[in-house]
């Protein structure tokens, strides 16, 4: 199969979809594979360090598009991208479709059969494809909320790990999946007072059996948001519903209630977000003051560390890559998680939250592809 891996255009996106070794990988299997030049130079990788592994550098993206069988991308496809995009290709790539319908809209028109990253899923509902990038993502969040609590920053003027005999900030944590767990975890590590809320009890059973109660876990409520987030210096939003648009747990009320300068960073901000404030922002302009709270909301939070989170990715992603260059139906067998990670196929939805969202049918991916 020829495997095509352009250029991220997305604003301040310096991810590639795929590394040196996962270029050996698939030449050494008979795929051909093609890098749009500069494709990795934001990732650190040359064009050399992929051409000397096999791959094939063309010029532009419309020389990947109009070759490539399966397109692989970190980032849901821009609207030029998505004219390049025909009936018969593959997309393999983090999609979001909830929080983009117009994304939604031209991969329906075009016909690709696109394949979410984040909607990938094993049988014990694990996210595999998803939990890198969240992983990263959790900690940048606590490393940003920590610098735009400086006062120069923006924020109230505090270090959030406190002194001898000063109190540190309080960093408050919605959501104890990868994400949240990991900006619980490096909040901790820098002395912070950590209370993480979540719905589910097992989740917050393994935080404390890890910490020992030096994170404070709480069941998730209304009423235990009402009472947290007025003391909050720190909120973090990491809910995460797969495939579907997040749910918004924290009002513009609890927003109104916390204290000036304190800080909210909404991670589920490339699902819509989770903190009814917040709206997207860019790495080169990643926060704004609503209500005086600082708000930052950057939708590829791990495009920033681009070298780490391009590594991360590929380690999690190349197994299924190398199982789609095989061909769908061998793919699907092998690997039956994959079946869930089919959002759209030549103008059909084939996700059922994402069919929720955009209030159209649902029809079941195999059905959708003709494969029994």
């Amino acid at each position: 199969m020829i495997v095509g891996v352009p250029t991220e255009i997305k604003t301040e996106e310096y991810r590639v979809a795929i590394t040196p070794v996962g270029v050996r990988e698939l030449t050494a299997r008979g795929h051909q594979v093609l890098v749009q030049a500069g494709a990795g130079a934001g990732s650190s990788i040359e064009d050399d360090d992929f051409r000397t592994v096999g791959a094939e550098i063309v010029e532009s993206a419309e020389d990947v598009f109009s070759t490539a069988e399966l397109v692989l991308k970190v980032k849901e496809p821009q609207p030029g991208e998505i004219e390049m995009l025909e009936t018969g290709q593959l997309l393999f790539t983090y999609l979001h479709l909830a929080a983009y319908p117009a994304e939604a809209k031209g991969l329906l028109e075009c016909g690709v059969t696109a394949i979410a990253y984040e909607t990938v899923e094993l049988t014990t509902g694990a996210l595999p494809l998803l939990a890198p990038m969240s992983e990263i993502a959790g900690r940048m969040a606590t490393q940003a909320g920590a610098h735009h609590l400086e006062r120069p920053a923006g924020g109230r003027g505090l270090l959030i790990g406190g002194v001898a005999g000063v109190s540190p900030a309080r960093v408050v944590v919605l959501g104890a999946g990868n994400a949240g767990r990991n900006s619980a975890s490096v909040a901790a590590g820098m002395g912070a007072e950590v209370i993480v809320l979540d719905l589910n009890i097992e989740k917050l059973r393994h935080i404390d059996e890890v910490y020992h109660g030096r994170i404070v876990t709480v069941r998730s409520s209304l009423h235990a948001i009402d009472e947290l987030a007025p003391t909050a210096d720190l909120l973090i939003g990491a809910v995460l519903v797969a495939g579907a648009r997040a749910p918004v747990v924290v009002s513009d009320e609890h927003v109104a209630s916390m204290r000036p300068g304190s800080v909210v960073v909404d991670i589920s901000i490339d699902q819509g977000g989770c903190i009814a404030t917040a709206r997207e922002t860019t790495h080169a302009d990643p926060i704004y003051m609503d209500q005086g709270v600082v708000h930052y909301a950057v939708g590829n939070i791990p495009g920033a560390v681009p070298n780490t989170s391009t590594y991360a990715l590929t380690n999690a992603t190349l197994p299924y890559t190398m199982a789609l260059a095989n061909g769908l139906e061998r793919a699907f067998a092998d690997h039956p998680e994959l079946i869930p990670g089919v959002n759209v196929t030549e103008g059909k939805v084939t996700n059922e939250a994402v069919a929720a969202f955009l209030d159209t049918d649902y029809i079941p991916p195999l059905e959708a592809l003709g494969i029994a």
